[in-house]
């Protein structure tokens, strides 16, 4: 079998309405870029008929493969199981939904030809997203850049082409929590960007809501800064150093001033706060040690239910 130059990994979750439409689009791509190619979907445990869509295709076309996993894994998850299986000398990441349009790939790999190890789609405008999404997009890449050193690219997501170099190094790391976008600027190797505009949904509904947002969020954070952990010092030594200029001062009142406590308001006021302060350090401590607990249990990162396209050409090799 000839060499595939370019794989393209497809995470998908429910997405039977849009799937079809996907595969086109790619397929039109990368007909025209006269590359060898291979699609590798890989399914997370979708409830509806994206599986049996995707093996359908792969009848009648060999360039689709087809990861199963036996349930949701999550997204991050999915892309990394494609990376595990891609076996092209470039690999590109898009999600299934369209909302970043395969047309940029070509451009990508350009940028690849011309000795780029790593090219990212940096977003210009966001087409179809509410208001909120992009404020708390905006402040997330913003506080994420403030708390770590990695100078990780601002308005990106995972849509991306990295290099087969880049892909073997990031097998290496097997962390549980992962944030991709995080730890392929951590690896290194030359990075570039190539600008585009998002655009809306083609069909069904965002995989992406507030709770799992608020997941990707905080595994950037906690995975790549130890920051907050300053931050609960920070303020454990300014909470004991006002608690003794305070307590200072309600002595010099009792022996100096007839101006003495007579209600307990300020005291609970006082002791909320600072249960609050210490409630939300204990918060912070548990979010590290929760991803220790995580990475010593040891387990693999997803299960494989079925694999198709693939055991075919490994029989012809």
């Amino acid at each position: 079998m000839s060499e595939i130059v370019c794989s393209i990994v497809i995470p998908m979750y429910n997405e039977e309405e849009v799937i079809k439409e996907t595969y086109n689009r790619l397929k039109e791509v990368m007909d025209q870029s006269s590359e060898s190619y291979e699609l590798l979907f890989v399914n997370d445990g979708s409830k509806d008929r994206s599986a049996q869509i995707i093996a359908e295709l792969a009848r009648t076309d060999k360039n689709i493969r087809l990861i199963d996993f036996s349930r949701n894994f999550g997204h991050q998850i999915a892309v990394t199981a494609g990376m595990d299986y891609a076996r092209g000398q470039a690999v590109v990441i898009i999600d299934a939904d369209l909302q970043d349009p395969p047309e940029v790939i070509p451009r990508m790999l350009e940028k690849w030809r011309e000795g780029y190890d790593v090219v990212y789609g940096k977003r210009l405008k966001r087409q179809g997203e509410t208001f909120f999404k992009k404020f708390t997009a905006y402040l997330f890449y913003r506080i994420l850049g403030a708390l770590t050193d990695d100078n990780i690219p601002k308005d990106t997501g995972d849509f991306r082409l990295i290099d087969r170099k880049v892909c073997d190094a990031m097998k290496k790391l097997n962390e549980k929590n992962r944030f991709l976008r995080g730890m392929i600027n951590w690896v290194g190797f030359k990075q570039t960007a190539v600008e585009y505009i998002r655009e809306e949904r083609w069909a069904g509904e965002t995989k992406y809501p507030l709770k799992k947002m608020l997941k990707l969020a905080t595994d950037g954070i906690f995975s790549f800064s130890y920051k907050p952990l300053k931050l609960a010092t920070y303020i454990g030594f300014l909470l004991s150093a006002s608690g003794f200029f305070y307590l200072l001062y309600v002595l010099y009142q009792r022996l100096f001033t007839l101006n003495t406590q007579t209600g307990w308001a300020s005291i609970i006021a006082v002791n909320l706060i600072f249960n609050g302060i210490t409630l939300v350090i204990l918060g912070i401590l548990g979010e590290y040690v929760g991803r220790i607990y995580e990475e010593v249990k040891g387990r693999p990162l997803y299960i494989v239910k079925e694999v198709i396209g693939l055991e075919e050409d490994e029989e012809e090799n």
